[in-house]
């Protein structure tokens, strides 16, 4: 380790004085100017965990649904997941090292994690479109190079993307090529084969309206189109032309104002979906013959994939985690196969190797029912990016289940219906003060306020609310829902006044209206 080269690299890369930072749910994010210092400081801590991995480690410089004017950065662990949480602590403390304690921070990681600083080290990088990105791309090349550590910067891609090239390259190419291709050739490839079985025929499950939040999702659907577009076919919208990234716009907005985008007009009963900027989460939606709004997101999303999945197997058990795709991923790799959704439309499926290999098996031994259904699940398993939630991914399974199955955007909605129900958030001048149990459903700190949110849901019928600290941001995500729309807005905003008053808000005291 070249001390001396990384401090005089390290000067060009200074960090702003007083400014703290902690890893969280999808690493670090703030306003752009604030980060140049931690991309280099990811560039070396990259280096580390794959000298110590003896793997492939990836970084991807985003920030996802926030403003363009955020960005963003986050590591990926050897095969598509996300970093270790011992690493996480790491990160923060490098980030948040002054520039005089640097060196001592990176040879205590060093020997705290046995990493062997002879081993070769190799890193990808990938980039969303904020432009900042690829200015800061460049500060986490510094960091790489100054440590010894050779890369391959992949330049645009979406965020699961990038995790599918890290799963690639550390299992040989077993999982696909790593490679932009290779992504395309493989999920449509699924796809089309699994919709060559759907019995419907005609334009009328195969057209999709699809929100692109301005973001990167549109530069790589518009390529990726005509490899699948015998089987659907995808009309783009806020596909970064003219609008900005995520505003009024994108799965995060869909989903929290319970309406559709800016810039799209939608037909009654027509099939449409929301990626978020960096293509990881997905909602759908459509207007009914009365021009009433409906969202189907995350949950039902999950539904619609396990009971198709239930029809070819067994039955689907059902687990809490915390919020946060890194909880919901190690829960589901404790199962043959896992699906997980956040209701914000971020999640996929993980199927393990016994399974593959079982379900391969079968398509070339079983009758012709059975090896019908093998092969479905065969392509299924293709389909599915594994390695994270893919907005691209999940579209197309959810594309080919509906077809599979004969099933409207309205069929698909009436599974079962959710009660009226609001998300809020509360800015608080820090978020830490919130700490909670029993899966975030339970506030534990500050003192009285699980007690208050307790006497607020007594007030209405077939009510429950939760809150929990921001993965992201000084601020409070408040969800409530009751028998009606309006009693759900009404405890949104009395839960929200609740945390505004017990757990520090700052600005303006939450209104009601939405």
């Amino acid at each position: 380790m070249d001390l001396g080269a990384i401090t005089k690299y390290s000067a060009l890369h200074a960090k702003p004085n007083g400014l703290i930072l902690q890893y969280g749910t999808a690493g670090f994010r703030t306003k752009a100017e604030h980060l140049d210092h931690v991309m280099f400081r990811m560039g070396l801590l990259a280096v580390l965990r794959s000298k110590q991995t003896k793997s492939t480690i990836g970084v991807m410089v985003t920030a996802s649904h926030n403003p363009e004017e955020d960005n963003g950065v986050k590591l990926v662990d050897p095969l598509g997941e996300m970093l270790a949480p011992s690493w996480e602590e790491h990160a923060t403390c490098l980030a948040n090292a002054e520039e005089q304690d640097m060196q001592r921070v990176l040879i205590d990681i060093s020997e705290k994690e046995a990493v062997n600083l002879q081993q070769d080290a190799f890193v990808v990088i990938g980039r969303d479109t904020r432009p900042s990105s690829e200015k800061l791309s460049q500060s986490v090349i510094d960091g790489v190079t100054v440590l010894g550590g050779q890369f391959h910067d992949y330049g645009l891609l979406t965020t699961p993307q990038l995790h599918y090239m890290v799963y690639c390259r550390n299992t040989g190419g077993r999982y696909g090529k790593a490679t932009i291709e290779g992504y395309y050739q493989k999920l449509s490839k699924a796809f089309v084969e699994l919709t060559k079985q759907a019995s419907c025929s005609g334009d009328e499950y195969r057209s999709l309206k699809v929100d692109c939040a301005n973001g990167i999702g549109a530069l790589k659907l518009r390529e990726m189109e005509h490899y699948f577009s015998q089987g659907l076919s995808v009309q783009l919208f806020n596909d970064g032309s003219k609008g900005k990234l995520n505003h009024l716009c994108g799965a995060d907005f869909v989903k929290s104002h319970q309406k559709p985008p800016q810039g799209m007009e939608i037909k009654s009963n027509e099939r449409c979906c929301s990626f978020d900027g960096d293509a990881d989460r997905i909602v759908y939606y459509y207007h009914d013959a009365d021009g009433h709004f409906h969202l189907i997101d995350g949950d039902k999303i999950a539904t619609l994939i396990s009971s198709f999945l239930k029809e070819l197997l067994v039955e689907v058990p059902v687990y809490c985690t915390k919020t946060g795709v890194k909880h919901l991923h190690h829960k589901a790799q404790e199962f043959d196969i896992g699906v997980y959704f956040e209701a914000n439309g971020h999640g996929t499926a993980l199927f393990s190797t016994a399974v593959e290999m079982k379900i391969k098996q079968s398509a070339e031994q079983l009758e012709d029912k059975k090896r019908k259904a093998a092969k479905m699940l065969e392509n299924i398993i293709d389909l599915f990016n594994q390695a994270a939630g893919d907005a691209i991914s999940d579209m197309l399974v959810i594309e080919a289940i509906l077809a599979l199955k004969g099933l409207t955007v309205q069929q698909w909605d009436a599974l079962y219906t959710d009660l009226p129900n609001r998300q809020l958030k509360v800015q608080v001048a820090d978020r830490r003060v919130i700490s909670t149990t029993d899966a975030e459903r339970q506030a534990v700190t500050p003192p009285g306020l699980q007690e208050a949110i307790n006497d607020l849901v007594k007030k209405y019928k077939l009510s429950r609310a939760f809150v929990r600290p921001s993965g992201t941001e000084d601020v409070v995500r408040v969800y409530a829902e009751a028998d009606s729309q309006e009693s759900a807005d009404h405890l949104a905003h009395e839960v929200s006044l609740a945390v505004f008053q017990l757990a520090g808000g700052i600005g303006e005291r939450p209104q009601p209206g939405f």
